[in-house]
């Protein structure tokens, strides 16, 4: 092979995977980076770049877990991703509690984005925390906690079954959003509802709320029958969902 000739081929290559779509997915409430499973390598079968941060002081950063953590902390850790990988025209998927923080990031770097995707994700109105996604009475027993010294929203139901679910900072359910970015307001996004619910509990009322803000407002929408975590019960059907979001520019 000439010189001229592997330029060429370096050229392809590079040519390929600049332009290779790239998804930043975000976990939710008491899990990690090590929650999506088997979709990273799904996504990179098919092409695409993944990064799957996990937040502070959860997952394996535990280590760092602080009373002090708020929702900014782990805007910061996603956006700080966006810009130390120099990523752009990323699809920011935000999975359960991940749909606060990816909003947090639209507002810091819509112009890194090109579409954002809830998975069963909270969806949040300018003024709102994501306590305020919640029954009264599950509020006031948040805020009761908070006010008490609580520091953390402790593993639940499913999740005990795994060990690498961890403690939460409560701190980050009581952070307002104020949106004001005109930018991140344009951005496509797309809802993904998980319709079996029962595991969930009270834990399922904000994403049901979120579910039904979204349907009102006409937002590109799909539902998968299935519980709260697709990326393991159907990892397939999660995949090629993202997949065409991706290909079509919108749902």
């Amino acid at each position: 092979m000439t010189i001229s000739e592997a330029k060429k081929i370096f050229e392809r290559r590079r040519s390929h995977f600049s332009k290779a779509t790239t998804y930043v997915l975000v976990h939710g409430a008491t899990a990690g980076g090590w929650v999506w499973r088997s979709i990273p390598s799904r996504l990179r079968a098919a092409g695409r770049d993944v990064y799957t941060p996990t937040l502070t002081g959860l997952g394996e950063r535990r280590h760092l877990f602080s009373p002090d953590i708020t929702m900014e902390t782990h805007i910061e850790d996603v956006f700080n991703v966006l810009t130390f990988e120099d990523l752009h025209d990323v699809i920011l998927v935000g999975h359960s509690y991940g749909g606060a923080v990816i909003t947090g990031v639209a507002e810091r770097a819509a112009e890194r984005l090109s579409h954002l995707v809830y998975l069963d994700a909270f969806i949040l109105q300018d003024g709102e925390a994501v306590k305020d996604l919640y029954d009264p009475p599950v509020v006031d027993a948040l805020t009761i906690h908070y006010l008490n010294g609580g520091k953390s929203l402790p593993v639940d139901g499913t999740e005990t079954s795994d060990p690498r679910f961890t403690e939460h900072p409560l701190k980050t359910f009581f952070y307002p959003f104020h949106l004001n970015n005109k930018a991140a307001r344009t951005l496509p996004r797309t809802y993904i509802f998980c319709t079996e619910k029962d595991e969930m509990g009270i834990r399922g009322q904000g994403i049901v709320r979120s579910a039904r803000r979204v349907k009102e407002a006409g937002w590109p929408y799909h539902e998968l029958k299935t519980g709260h975590h697709p990326m393991w019960t159907m990892p397939r059907e999660l995949t090629e969902l993202l997949l065409s979001i991706a290909s079509t520019g919108h749902s």
